[in-house]
């Protein structure tokens, strides 16, 4: 059976290479010539013929060779189709000849000939895995465990599959040391520290994603075929399937791929993955598989507005860029609710989550934690947290936690000895000076209790995330979107369907040509399952729109 080393760095055979020679371009290269740099984008891919190729990245600011590729071996990960900036050096270790391909000449092949491709493409994902597995890192942030900023920073460093090495100001002896040795001051916490030893104080997101090179170059004057707004399950589903028929794929989101399915530390009930698949490897072998077909994907991107100029559909941006396409996908999912208690805003991201990964669950080793919600998401949680904290308190409106959540979790987590459950009980109120410290809950019969604790985790619901689709497709009284059978026959007799000759597809919205997928969508079942299912059901809807326009 293979191991991760062999699937991470296989060695093609001589009728994988005589392909790759045939549609690439063999050259000599010379001991120590540079073949790609860290920072670089869209760079080739090299097939080892002759010599080797020494891969160097750094860790803990040293530099170290990360892997060597010997004959019939080949460079890249998951950013050399992705076209984000790399994080590695590759240079010759000796002289050599190689065959060089460019991304796009390496996808036609990829696509032509299935059995290559496979090789390549599980072999890019594990690199990426074995990387972040080693504690390898792109950069360092350092910060405090309560502040909201380093919190920020760090949630979107893992969400996006950023290698970053996290220094704790209050546990970590390093952070100090580091600071003297850069010369910061502990005011200009949290950082972002590079592996060149430049450092920023407190960056935006947008100004991290650029460092980092994860947007994609937008063409304001392009129309593409489908802009799919919002990389959760179901976004990412429609990008994969409307790449792979060949469509022009843009899709857009204002923080990373996966949506609140991405942050889930074990989807169980998934079809095809009986032991279960975490959110964060569902995320990235959707997002490899959408852009491995050609789905340009782009974050952080916020769209402010959706509109109309002749006939295209126009997305605008926050930055007040606009994007012309034939048809639109709204996959913009939900919002997480938040607690109406009194100082809420001060402990967000300072205590309060809205997700239990490993991120968030190393910061309360040992401690006792609480839990607000009783869905399938909160159940996952509460069986993941135990593996960190001493203590989990759950706390739930209802008596009987199945009344939300699927049987088996509600089985496993009754049996928990670590997991306490207050039912029939709500959060009465917050303490904390700078973070959180404790939080008090007011049980059924009146009475009250204070856990002490740093970490409270919200699974609560959400609300539609459709504030810049006001005005332009129909919501219901929730805000969700309205499609197909659920719009008012006022709506399907007006000009515009006349004009189409038809009547609203399934998930079309009141607007022809713009469709709408997963939890966003007035009436969609809320789950992984049902939004891949509808983001795929919804390109099939785009192709016949296309096909006949309005």
């Amino acid at each position: 059976m293979a191991n991760d080393n062999d699937v991470a760095f296989p060695i093609l055979d001589s009728k994988d290479l005589a392909v790759l020679t045939a549609r690439g371009h063999p050259r000599d290269v010379r001991a120590g010539e540079v073949l790609f740099s860290e920072g670089d984008r869209n760079r080739s891919f090299y097939v080892v013929l002759e010599g080797s190729i020494e891969v160097v990245g750094h860790s803990k600011g040293v530099p170290h060779v990360v892997a060597v590729h010997h004959p019939g071996q080949f460079s890249g990960d998951v950013d050399l189709l992705s076209g984000r900036a790399i994080l590695v050096t590759g240079r010759a270790a000796e002289d050599g000849r190689v065959i060089e391909l460019s991304s796009a000449e390496l996808r036609r092949a990829g696509e032509e000939l299935p059995d290559l491709g496979q090789i390549l493409a599980k072999a890019f994902l594990k690199r990426r895995a074995l990387l972040l597995g080693e504690e390898y890192e792109a950069v360092t942030i350092i910060g405090s465990r309560f502040s909201p900023d380093a919190h920020r920073l760090r949630d979107f460093a893992t969400r996006n599959g950023i290698p970053a090495r996290w220094i704790d100001l209050e546990a970590d002896e390093q952070a100090d040391a580091l600071l003297r040795q850069f010369n910061i001051p502990a005011s200009a916490t949290p950082i972002v520290l590079g592996s060149d030893g430049e450092w920023v104080s407190n960056p935006s997101i947008a100004d991290f994603a650029r460092c980092m090179g994860l947007e994609a170059t937008l063409q304001p004057d392009h129309i593409y075929d489908l802009v799919v707004v919002g990389a959760g399950p179901a976004g990412l589903a429609a990008s994969v399937y409307a790449a792979s028929e060949g469509l022009d794929v843009l899709t857009l989101d204002a923080l990373a791929a996966g949506g609140q399915a991405g942050t889930s530390s074990l989807i169980e009930n998934y079809l095809g993955f009986p032991t279960g698949i975490s959110g964060k490897e569902l995320t990235s072998n959707a997002l490899f598989q959408a852009q491995k077909f050609g789905a340009k994907i782009t974050v952080p991107t916020k769209v402010r507005s959706l509109g109309l100029h002749g006939g295209e559909r126009v997305v605008t941006l926050t930055d007040g860029t606009r994007i012309l396409t034939r048809c639109v996908l709204v996959a913009s999912g939900v919002e997480y609710r938040k607690l109406d208690v009194p100082g809420f805003a001060d402990f967000e991201g300072a205590g309060i989550y809205y997700a239990a990964t490993d991120m968030e669950a190393k910061l309360c080793r040992g401690e006792e934690v609480v839990v607000v919600g009783a869905g399938n998401s909160a159940g996952q949680a509460i069986m993941f947290l135990p593996k960190y904290a001493s203590r989990v308190h759950v706390v739930v409106r209802n008596q009987d936690l199945g009344a939300s959540m699927s049987r088996y979790l509600v089985d496993r987590v009754e049996r928990m000895e670590q997991v306490t459950v207050h039912r029939g009980a709500v959060v009465g109120g917050l303490e904390g000076n700078g973070h959180l410290s404790a939080v008090r809950v007011n049980g059924a019969n009146g009475q009250q209790q204070t856990l002490n604790t740093n970490s409270l985790y919200l699974f609560i619901g959400a609300d539609p995330n459709t504030d810049w689709l006001h005005g332009c497709v129909d919501l219901d009284r929730k805000g969700f979107v309205l499609t197909g059978d659920g719009l008012s026959p006022a709506v399907t007799e007006a000009d515009r369907w006349h004009a189409a000759g038809r009547d609203p597809f399934l998930l079309e919205t009141s607007l022809p040509g713009v469709f709408a997928a997963g939890d966003v969508r007035a009436g969609s079942v809320k789950r992984v399952a049902a939004a891949v299912g509808e983001g795929s059901m919804a390109v099939s809807f785009v192709q016949a729109h296309i096909a006949r326009p309005v």
